[in-house]
């Protein structure tokens, strides 16, 4: 592992984690002006995201997909099956397993995806080519912190 001298100066502009942050924010502020309409939080979207393109993902699954933990993904779950966005239902195989699906009116919120993710793009002022380095250096920022926890 390279060892990297931090930079001297403690101010917030020295910090990689406050840029980070702050973009983090702005770009949530646009997806939470979006998703307003459809009475959807962000989180909420990501597991539509995933359930589009995962039939019936174990709970075990969603989390890892969204990276979220149980004790967060559990109450939001509930919270989407009584807006009726997505039901719970138990394997009959192995009841232990709890396996997530979008309703018909979850699963009717995709056709929003492509404007969703127009507007996002727009915001970030990247070419598609800025945007794909952007994802993939902080894939590795991710990746190389869980390490660190």
């Amino acid at each position: 592992m390279t060892t990297i001298t931090p930079a001297p100066d403690p101010s917030l502009e020295s910090m990689v984690c406050f840029d980070l942050y702050a973009a983090s924010r702005a770009v949530t502020a646009v997806y939470r002006r979006l998703l307003s309409q459809f009475h959807l939080t962000y989180p909420q979207y990501l597991v539509l995201i995933v359930l589009w393109r995962t039939p019936q993902p174990t709970i075990g699954e969603l989390a890892e997909a969204v990276r979220l933990d149980y004790g967060t993904l559990t109450p939001l779950l509930r919270r989407m099956e009584r807006a009726g966005l997505v039901t719970r239902s138990r394997r009959s195989r192995d009841e232990r397993v709890v396996t997530v699906s979008a309703t018909e009116a979850g699963a009717a919120l995709q056709e929003q995806e492509p404007h969703i993710r127009a507007v996002i793009t727009e915001a970030t002022g990247l070419a598609p080519e800025e945007m794909a380095a952007l994802q993939q250096t902080l894939r590795t920022i991710a990746a190389t912190s869980r390490r660190f926890q």
